[in-house]
């Protein structure tokens, strides 16, 4: 046996060189043991690895509601902007010699009947006139009776022979030039009196008043500007720039839906005439579609439109089956392999029963009918098809 003293400190320790060896040994073959341990488990893990990656690549495939839609009568519409007007717009200024402008009756916005005073203009001079013809139409009726009186009474003395016949045709002629005259200051009067009338400002028609143009104290005549737009009855349209190619489809009596632009409210109206010429420069023509009279329908204002233009046959899909991006309308349709397969479309109307497609599909095919922003072109998946379909 082999044995070392050293010293620790100042004690001094035997120690056996055979029994450290032995113990060096153990460690040694204890760590071995350790690796051996850990490459197994090592391997064991990348095995089970392995396993999975297989199992997640055969994940079941989602599985998706499609619909065949087949083809459905929907209506062909069109879809116009275009400004608001009157119907019949009614320009209204000086009929008369005018004068200054001494009352304004009417606002914008208020109705009128035909015929009513809009404004007036003074008078005084006119009205001088007026009393002048008047007294000279009964200083002529005076000179008639006295001349009809004169020849009653030669009428009277003829048959006693005081009188000859000619006095008789003389006073007889006398007496028609009176009543000329009296004819004559009475047209006169009445011509004044017409005169003095037109200083009044008339609507000439019943309807609403769109503008006012004039105040009390301006001075108005035969070439001033228009003093009032009226919109007779109250009637308005819309002006749809409609392009030409569509023009040529639109017949007068189409229905149509028009929406003022800042509006969330709809009206109904109907075209009433189609433009005869197309303007060359924009290659469009003007439907003229009359609405009834509403205060959110203000002339001058713009306004988009969908015309009814006939109907036809197409597809009619949910709205949650048609998609949109910056490429423009789309639909997930599945082939035959059960992958998804994008298809653009173009939409027609969209109404209560769906969303009209005019080109892209012909109805036969199978359309997911939700989900679509869940999957991509190429994935595999289960189609459903939608119940009571």
């Amino acid at each position: 046996m082999n044995y070392e003293t050293r010293l620790l400190g100042d004690t001094a320790v035997i120690i056996d060189e055979d029994a450290a060896r032995a113990r060096r040994k153990r460690l040694l073959l204890a760590g071995g043991g350790v690796a051996a341990l850990l490459v197994v488990a090592a391997a064991w893990i990348s095995t089970r690895g392995g396993e999975s990656a297989p199992a997640a690549q055969s994940a079941p495939a989602p599985v998706v509601t499609v619909v065949s839609p087949g083809q459905s009568m929907v209506a062909r519409t069109i879809s116009a902007t275009g400004s608001l007007a009157a119907r019949v717009d009614m320009p209204v200024g000086v009929v008369g010699e005018g004068g200054m402008v001494t009352q304004v009756l009417v606002q914008p916005g208020d109705w009128v009947r035909a015929g009513q005073t809009l404004a007036t203009v003074e008078r005084s001079v006119q009205t001088e006139q007026g009393r002048s013809l008047a007294a000279q139409v009964e200083v002529a009726r005076a000179d008639a009776k006295l001349a009809q009186a004169q020849l009653d009474r030669a009428k009277a003395l003829v048959g006693r022979g005081f009188i000859s016949a000619a006095d008789i045709d003389q006073r007889t002629a006398t007496r028609d030039a009176a009543q000329a005259r009296v004819a004559v200051a009475v047209a006169q009067f009445n011509e004044q009196r017409a005169r003095t009338g037109r200083l009044d400002i008339r609507a000439p028609a019943a309807g609403l008043v769109l503008t006012r143009g004039v105040e009390p104290g301006q001075i108005v005549g035969s070439g001033s500007a228009v003093l009032f737009r009226l919109a007779k009855g109250g009637e308005m349209e819309m002006r749809a720039q409609v392009a030409e190619s569509d023009l040529a489809t639109l017949r007068p009596g189409n229905s149509a839906t028009v929406t003022p632009i800042g509006s969330s409210q709809s009206f109904a109206g109907r075209v009433w005439q189609v433009s005869p010429v197309v303007d060359p420069q924009t290659r469009q023509g003007i439907a003229r579609i009359a609405i009834p009279y509403d205060p959110a329908i203000r002339p001058g204002g713009f306004a988009s439109a969908t015309i009814t233009s006939g109907s036809g046959s197409a597809p009619l899909l949910p709205e949650s089956a048609v998609q949109s991006d910056e490429k423009g309308s789309y639909v997930y349709i599945v082939n035959g392999k059960n992958q998804v397969e994008r298809r653009n479309v173009t939409v027609g109307q969209v109404s209560d029963a769906g969303v009209a497609v005019t080109n892209g599909i012909t109805g036969s095919e199978k359309i997911v009918t939700s989900a679509g922003a869940f999957l991509t072109p190429g994935q595999k998946v289960k189609p459903e098809l939608a119940k009571g379909l």
